[in-house]
């Protein structure tokens, strides 16, 4: 207002200034006295616009009515308000927190004016209040709402300003909806702590620091939210709560709500109160050390980074603060100046609150522990106004295993049984007659046998053929066996049985070629099976392997042959897909067959019915059959 009447009166200045010298005196005293009366009526609408609590312009408009920007302090967390629907709330601005800065009777004294605003979702730009409503009301530095609803929630924003100076800061209202008379979950307005055995008074708060509309009002105190607990031990009086001996389930939240009358309604505001027991200051309090106990040792590895804790036991002092820190070689964190160290701010650990005391800890990051850090001396202190406490922390090196190492020769190893598996599952028919090749015995030089292989067959075309073109000819021209051919090796003029028992007798080897025709009773294939199997009954040194040429029904197999089947092994010949000298069938066929470790090419003898009776080499035959046989 100092800056419209300067204003002023330099303007009757000027103007009587250059009025003066065309008027007369009469006339200057008028435009005097008109101008004088101009400012009596700026003056009078300036003091009437502050009385009503307000200008027509919002905060982000105080540019405009003069040069001075107005400085923001942002929202202030701690003055946050929350209310319940239809419950009285006020709002404390925070400016006046601060007595040094400022003090609202100091500001009315200073022309500083407390002006309030308001910011919800709705509207970008700060509102100016209304307080001509009648739920508004401002007294001092509080703001009453009475009572508060859904839609008075917001961004209430105090501001104190003059023509030379503004400041303005935040405060949220939340307004909660209530389902009954008390909240069990409501957030306590203050936290006090109740030595066990002790007496105490609660009193409302708030109740005392406010001044009511009148002196009629009520106080119902709630505990858990239930209002009929109170005796022997408690009792309600007055407005206050009164504890004559502290216990454990005393502990809780309790709950006040006042009551009044104002205007004809009914008002109300609600706060809660967190107790706490804790035990009584006796005895000894001073700071208990955990870790590092005196037979604890911290193990620690070389070149690594090794995290030493602490632990202490903090007993109850109220607010009083107790100190928890590591020293190295008698020197703190901060005094060392080491970037290898580091120790951060103390940490209560959860659930550890027991009846006020605490246990809390503190630990030690030490990077790229070395073997000279193991010659320190690590200390844990703790310290309140009861006493100090300390302990060092005992270090030694940890073994070095080679986990790297050993986990590489660990997977070369799986690796390695895993591929031999592979290769064994694969080609073990190929390794088996490589060892047989390796570490095998020729029976050639360990018995007195004329014959490598005696094979049997049914006397058909199609059998035939096979065992002379392709069975016969693979093992004596390509594998290097002596092979017994009943019908092409033998002489006539013997019985078939006694020679054929003969020369199965005089071979290593029985080669039985299984077909629905060798199956029958009666032919000389049944009679060669039996002979064969008789010699490994009897424990010769005769082998019996079994071919599978053609598939045959096992119900129309002989008794023989399926006792044959169970003990003996049965290759199979499969068409064309056998006849390759590296098809599984004759690796098969090798590996039940004699060893030979240096096959010759046999020479089989020639046919009876080509030569005489005088013919020297088929008597020499006939004679060496029959006197091995003799033998």
């Amino acid at each position: 207002m100092r800056f419209h009447v300067i204003r002023t009166d330099e303007k009757n200045r000027t103007c009587e200034h250059t009025c003066f010298s065309g008027l007369s005196r009469r006339q200057s005293l008028l435009v005097l006295c008109c101008g004088i009366m101009m400012l009596l009526v700026v003056t009078l609408f300036c003091l009437w616009a502050l009385k009503m609590g307000g200008f027509s312009a919002s905060v982000t408009q105080a540019p405009v009515q003069s040069d001075v920007l107005c400085h923001d302090w942002g929202v202030w967390s701690e003055a946050s308000v929350r209310v319940y629907a239809g419950e009285v709330s006020w709002i404390y601005c925070p400016l006046f927190s601060i007595p040094t800065l400022y003090n609202y009777s100091q500001t009315q004294n200073s022309s500083l004016s407390l002006l309030w605003y308001r910011h919800t979702h709705t509207h970008d730009l700060e509102q100016p209040i209304n307080l001509k409503l009648h739920t508004l009301h401002k007294d001092r530095e509080y703001l009453w709402i009475q009572p508060a609803t859904a839609e008075d929630a917001g961004l209430y924003i105090c501001m104190l300003r003059n023509i030379s100076s503004c400041v303005k800061i935040g405060v949220e209202l939340e307004v909660v909806q209530r389902d009954g008379e008390c909240d069990p979950r409501a957030r306590p307005h203050l936290n006090l702590t109740i030595p066990l055995q002790s007496d105490r008074k609660l009193t409302c708060p708030d109740l005392n620091t406010l001044t009511l509309p009148n002196s009629t009002h009520s106080v119902t105190w709630y505990h858990l939210c239930r209002s009929d607990v109170f005796s022997r031990d408690r009792e309600v009086k007055g407005d206050d709560l009164v504890i004559y001996r502290m216990y454990v389930m005393y502990a809780g939240l309790y709950t006040c709500v006042v009551s009044y009358q104002m205007n004809g309604r009914t008002l109300q505001f609600t706060r809660a109160i967190n107790i706490t027991a804790v035990v009584p200051d006796l005895g000894s309090k001073v700071p208990r050390i955990l870790n590092p106990a005196s037979d604890q040792i911290y193990t620690v590895t070389l070149g690594d980074q090794a995290t030493l804790s602490c632990r202490v036991i903090l007993p109850h002092l109220y607010t009083e603060k107790q100190e928890i820190w590591w020293t190295i070689d008698n020197k703190t964190v901060e005094q060392l100046a080491d970037p290898r160290f580091s120790s951060p701010e103390a940490t209560q650990e959860p659930d550890s609150f027991y009846y006020g005391d605490e246990v809390k800890e503190r630990v030690l990051h030490v990077m790229d522990f070395s073997s000279d850090d193991l010659q320190r001396e690590f200390n844990c202190s703790a310290r309140n106004s009861r006493g100090f406490n300390t302990s060092r922390a005992v270090l030694q090196s940890k073994p070095y295993i080679p986990t790297l190492e050993l986990g590489c020769g660990l997977g070369v190893t799986l690796a390695l049984m895993l591929m031999m598996f592979v290769v064994y599952h694969v080609f073990w028919l190929e390794l088996l007659l490589l060892y047989r090749s390796w570490f095998g015995s020729d029976e050639r030089y360990t018995d007195d046998k004329q014959y490598d292989v005696y094979i049997s067959y049914a006397r058909n075309s199609e059998e035939e053929e096979f065992v002379l073109s392709t069975l016969r000819r693979v093992l004596e021209t390509e594998f290097g066996y002596s092979v017994c051919i009943f019908d092409r090796d033998s002489l006539p003029g013997g019985t078939i049985t006694d020679d054929t028992l003969r020369c199965v007798s005089q071979s290593r080897r029985l080669v039985v070629v299984v077909s629905p025709c060798s199956a029958v009773r009666g032919t000389q294939a049944l009679l060669e099976l039996q002979a064969g199997l008789t010699s490994m009954l009897h424990g010769g040194s005769l082998r019996v392997v079994l071919i599978q040429f053609k598939p045959v029904q096992r119900k129309s197999w002989v008794k023989e042959l399926r006792r044959a089947r169970l003990a003996l092994t049965l290759i199979r010949w499969q068409g064309e897909k056998s006849t390759p000298l590296t098809s599984r069938f004759w690796k098969q066929l090798q590996l039940e067959l004699p060893m030979s470790r240096s096959p010759e090419k046999h020479t089989p003898l020639p046919d009876v019915t080509q030569h005489t009776q005088h013919t020297h080499p088929a008597k020499d035959k006939l004679i060496q059959c029959y006197s091995t046989s003799a033998l």
